[in-house]
């Protein structure tokens, strides 16, 4: 189907639903602030809303290049879930009991996000109905039972393993054989979440400047092309924007996400697919997809396109390559057929933070006053809010105002991380590792055995994802 009628680019469809939000203006000078937050999506928003809820006193500034939600936080999926990047290796650094935690805290952080947004009146279409991750090959049925297991084994006992009757009750996705179901995850509009969080925390009195880049961070300074802000604390929550500062190209790896929209179905189509439920959907593929029905009875679905752009760069808008178009709908028709004549209104794309071993992590550097947290593998729209938390507790704690906390003896707390490899390494590796998970989705889509293709496995030991 042609891709002529698509809106391209224009940051995400969540914009072109909502509409971007009136300019703020830019820092007018120097200045000096308590706390200074570099970035201003869901991290930079939740923390200082934290930070002042607990200190109403504090002069906190928030620094965004563009406008609040210009990155991740407004053209993600929309999936608040409790996924955290990393577990597994802060399993076997700090001990299985440590991740329980971590996870334990995870799994709050989602009734947390939802009840403070109803708190503060933020309208952001959540709608609380789980996250759904479905198996349509034997292989991904293996990995899914695995996961399955896993995840009751790190203390979420209220997770459902369903057959493939079970799961079309639930949803009717072309040759679905079973899935997995949790109550940790709902569905919500991302540009109505940071829209509302941004006005929430300039009505608390926090001071935010957009159209101000930051171009380096470093102890007590926070410098942009209009200014210097001096604070005793200087917060990096740029998630995917990372590499644009100085020094930090290797820091993050910036990995694209590519989406798409439908126009509105007409229940008759929905008569087809079900999903009454409004779960967030996933698969258990490699080179895995995610999806949602929107409020408006859209399906908006994702993956990866072009996973890399040479030299950490990003994207110019959210512009997506029509190849990705075409393969993200035939992605929704083969999971979906009776989509096939389904107009597509939207398609774009973002970057998101990917550490040299998958861990998110969240730090404050006690000597320097710097913090920052991310590296949140396209699960962030939750830890975002846990990491914001975790941030306030750990400058209350250096501050003198407050001893450790549950949050602040978490193991991704201060955790390190070596940096990505320079160019080509970088674009090279990464490239030929999702040319190894496509070709292995291909392989086991066919193939009657149950385990995880060879190349996958090679794949995962040497990107460090295993």
């Amino acid at each position: 189907m042609s891709t002529v009628s698509t809106v391209n680019g224009g940051i995400s469809f969540w914009y072109a639903d909502e509409g971007t939000p009136a300019p703020r203006e830019p820092l007018p000078g120097d200045t000096t602030a308590d706390v200074c937050i570099v970035g201003g999506g869901y991290t930079g928003l939740w923390t200082a809303y934290y930070l002042k809820k607990a200190v109403p006193f504090l002069n906190i500034t928030v620094l965004e290049a563009r406008f609040c939600g210009y990155g991740a936080s407004g053209r993600n999926g929309g999936w608040l879930y409790n996924g955290i990047a990393g577990r597994a290796r802060y399993a076997r650094l700090h001990g299985h009991d440590a991740a329980v935690r971590l996870q334990k805290a995870m799994n709050d952080t989602v009734g947390e996000v939802i009840g403070t947004a109803a708190a503060e009146n933020i309208d952001a279409d959540i709608h609380h109905g789980g996250v759904l991750e479905i198996a349509h090959s034997p292989a991904q049925l293996a990995r899914l039972k695995d996961f399955h297991s896993v995840e009751i084994a790190f203390g979420e006992t209220d997770r459902v393993l369903r057959g493939a009757r079970e799961t079309a009750e639930r949803v009717h996705v072309t040759g679905a054989v079973g899935s997995t179901w949790t109550p940790h995850g709902a569905r919500l509009h991302p540009a109505k979440l940071v829209k509302g969080l941004a006005d929430t925390v300039e009505a608390l009195g926090v001071t935010i400047h957009e159209s101000t880049p930051v171009t380096e961070i470093k102890p007590k300074h926070a410098v942009t092309p209009y200014g210097t802000v001096r604070a005793p604390y200087v917060l990096r929550c740029t998630e995917g924007f990372t590499a644009g500062l100085k020094g930090h190209r290797r820091t993050w790896l910036p990995m694209n996400s590519s989406m798409i929209v439908t126009e509105p179905l007409p229940e008759a189509l929905w008569d087809t697919i079900g999903w009454d439920g409004r779960e967030t959907l996933g698969d258990m593929a490699h080179a895995y997809m995610y999806a949602q029905r929107t409020a408006d009875n859209r399906i908006a679905l994702g993956g990866r396109g072009v996973p890399y752009r040479y030299g950490s760069a990003t994207d110019n808008d959210g512009r997506t390559r029509p190849a990705t178009i075409e393969a993200l709908r035939d992605l929704l028709v083969r999971f979906f057929p009776t989509t096939a004549g389904t107009r597509i209104d939207h398609a774009w794309s973002g970057v998101l933070g990917v550490p040299r071993d998958w861990c998110a992590t969240v730090t404050l550097d006690r000597s320097t006053g710097l913090g920052w947290a991310g590296g949140y593998v396209g699960s962030g729209v939750a830890t975002a809010n846990l990491a914001a938390r975790t941030l306030r507790d750990l400058i209350q704690q250096d501050s003198g105002q407050a001893g450790p906390t549950d949050l602040t003896t978490l193991p991704w707390v201060n955790h390190k991380v070596r940096r990505w490899e320079p160019e080509p390494l970088r674009w090279l590796g990464v490239h030929a590792l999702y040319a190894a998970y496509r070709t292995a989705d291909r392989r086991e889509a066919t193939s009657p055995q149950a385990g995880t293709d060879r190349i996958a496995k090679a794949a995962d030991r040497i990107s460090g994802r295993g």
